[in-house]
């Protein structure tokens, strides 16, 4: 027995009817979602559902529009699928438990229609979208809140995999016995499973890093005083290697050392500002935040602002 999709399309309904229709039809669709049109009168749209056992791949064309489910909503839902937005065309801003993560072609993010969530489509689309029930992966025993609203794919691996899969499916579904198209439901599930086991250990070291990141700032606010502080102590000091330091620091503007410098170039920046020092000389505030070479301190302070320190301490005290 062959595969038979189920087939929406505003192609036959008249131009002024679309917008409800297509709203009604999503509503029906997707268990009491919410959807709009960003206020725009006009609405097309076309989708074609196919099933893989359990597991529901929909091939999703339409102008921009966003879709929303509220709380109560949510608590509503009969039973729970993890919602899979994959993009062949356009992009789509997936938001759920706080986060916000935006896909695009070759990237997919998973999001829980138990819970309250949004998806904006900002301008036309062409979406695979694939519904797994939850309880097919919550028995796999994975923590599932932490990995909703983030992205996979685009970078290779398991997570490149499952999309190709996922994408292959839905074109061979419609002639496929149910047998099979089952096998195949099964294959996605596994692989979408193994894809949020990757993004769980992604995430455990990106938080690690995170925390190591905190210390270091913290430690770096802690001891600014201390003309010994450097990438060597920060090591010695926080039990890690200067690799790990750089890794922890991959993510901002400037590295471990440059941020060292930059919070003392501010500190005595503020320092300069706060009438309360006035008495203090320029050499006892650059000594006292652990610099120590006035040259360079000078230059340093005359790279990032554009001015030596006593013309800055100069301009910023009051006219009298």
């Amino acid at each position: 027995m062959n595969n038979k999709p189920q087939v929406m399309s505003t192609d036959d309904v008249p131009p002024q009817d679309r917008a409800g229709f297509w709203s009604d039809w999503i509503g029906r669709m997707f268990q009491g979602l919410r959807s709009d049109a960003y206020g725009d009168t006009v609405v097309d749209g076309r989708a074609t559902t196919l099933h893989a056992g359990e597991v529901m791949l929909t091939h999703l064309e339409a102008s921009r529009h966003r879709v929303t489910r509220s709380s109560a909503l949510a608590r509503s839902v009969e039973r729970p699928y993890l919602k899979i937005v994959a993009p062949w065309v356009g992009c789509a801003g997936v938001e759920q438990k706080g986060r916000e993560t935006w896909v695009t072609p070759g990237q997919w993010s998973v999001y829980d229609t138990a819970d309250s969530y949004a998806v904006a489509n900002p301008e036309r689309v062409e979406h695979l979208i694939v519904m797994v029930p939850r309880a097919s992966l919550e028995a796999r025993g994975l923590a599932l809140e932490p990995l909703m609203a983030r992205r996979l794919g685009g970078s290779g691996g398991v997570s490149t995999l499952a999309l190709q899969t996922m994408r292959h499916a839905f074109e061979q579904l419609r002639n496929m016995p149910e047998p099979a198209a089952r096998g195949v439901g099964d294959a996605i599930t596994q692989l979408v499973h193994l894809s949020l086991l990757d993004l769980a250990g992604q995430e455990t070291a990106v938080s690690q890093r995170e925390a190591l990141r905190s210390r270091i700032k913290e430690h770096v606010r802690q001891h600014l005083s201390d003309p010994d502080l450097s990438v060597d102590s920060l090591a010695r000091a926080l039990n890690c290697s200067r690799r790990q330091l750089y890794n922890a620091f991959a993510e901002e503007a400037d590295g471990v050392a440059s941020y060292i410098q930059m919070r003392r170039l501010e500190a005595c920046r503020r320092t300069f500002d706060d009438r309360a020092a006035d008495h203090r000389s320029i050499t006892d505030i650059a000594l006292g935040f652990g610099f120590q070479n006035m040259a360079h301190f000078s230059r340093v302070f005359r790279a990032q602002l554009g001015m030596a320190p006593s013309d800055y301490r100069r301009a910023a005290q009051p006219a009298t």
